[in-house]
């Protein structure tokens, strides 16, 4: 009976472990450009912020 449980349970868990993946919402359109936008403006961030440290190098007198 013991051996029986175990592989009802084990059965269970595979089709589990089959199904799940199965059941994830695909990335739309809209998602994808949201993350493009969320990129753009990281890297437009760190530009700003490295010429804010030039400009305050510059009025210190420091050159790089």
């Amino acid at each position: 009976m013991k051996l029986r449980e175990i592989l009802s349970a084990a059965l269970v868990m595979s089709a589990l472990l089959v199904a799940l993946p199965g059941c994830q919402k695909q990335e739309g359109p809209v998602e994808k450009a949201g993350k493009q936008v969320d990129q753009a403006v990281e890297k437009a961030g760190q530009q700003i912020e490295k010429a804010g440290e030039n400009i305050q190098d510059a009025a210190k007198g420091d050159k790089k």
